[in-house]
């Protein structure tokens, strides 16, 4: 699976990163929402799934969310944040986003996260 991480923080990012090549995902990063908008623009959305940080600078993740499920309806989008206020804000999103994960995670977290939201949605549900 081809996954687009968009993650500010360079020890998070590392660590997300590894833990999805572990499990077999070819795995793109970006520093911030406008440089996951443009990786997203250079490849024709062309990604499995896009995780992304809630609070970034220049773009947040948010704000990504909502151009990349404009761009791209087909695109899961899975956010992560440490902030509680951050993740109510990201409730607006449920028709957009797959999930929120919270910070800290462990591991397992993020790949069972991962995998969850890459996965087909039901339709019938």
């Amino acid at each position: 699976m081809r996954i687009l991480l968009t993650e500010d923080d360079e020890s998070v990012r590392a660590f997300v990163s590894r833990a999805l090549e572990l499990d077999g995902h070819k795995v793109e990063t970006a520093c911030d929402g406008l440089d996951a908008l443009e990786r997203l623009q250079e490849n024709d959305g062309r990604y499995d799934l896009l995780v992304s940080d809630v609070k970034m600078p220049m773009m947040d993740g948010i704000a990504l969310a909502h151009k990349a499920a404009h761009l791209w309806p087909g695109l899961p989008i899975l956010l992560m944040t440490g902030f509680a206020d951050q993740r109510e804000r990201a409730e607006d999103l449920e028709q957009v986003i797959r999930d929120v994960l919270t910070k800290p995670f462990t591991l397992q977290q993020i790949r069972e996260a991962v995998t969850e939201a890459a996965a087909p949605e039901d339709k019938a549900a």
